[in-house]
């Protein structure tokens, strides 16, 4: 595979990851972060929202490694201009925030749960 099209597929993959596609929370990030956080639940139920907090912030922080990572492979250099962190730091907290509010009022819950 040419270095090129690997690093646009890292790209587009780090994309989809970070909070810079502001749509792919409910259908990647957070469903990866319940995944990782699932076996962490049947430790104890207590630390699932936790670790799945912990999961979601990492899917963040790995599509901006990505996105890092292949724009200098792209470009062939540094990028001079690089996006806001202050902005993308509060795109996290926003939706760190809604992942919170979704599982206070019972939407994201523990899978036993469900059933009770």
């Amino acid at each position: 595979m040419s270095k090129k099209i690997k690093s646009s597929l890292i790209f587009i993959i780090g994309y989809l990851l970070s909070p810079l596609s502001w749509w792919n929370d409910i259908i990647i990030n957070l469903p990866i972060a319940y995944i990782f956080a699932f076996p962490f639940g049947l430790i104890s139920e207590k630390i699932f929202l936790p670790m799945m907090i912990f999961g979601y912030w990492v899917t963040n922080v790995v599509g901006f490694i990505l996105l890092h990572h292949s724009t200098k492979k792209l470009i062939g250099k540094q990028d001079e201009k690089q996006n806001s962190l202050t902005k993308n730091l509060l795109i996290s907290i926003f939706y760190t925030i809604l992942v919170l509010l979704l599982a206070k009022v019972g939407i994201l819950k523990f899978p036993s749960n469900y059933f009770k």
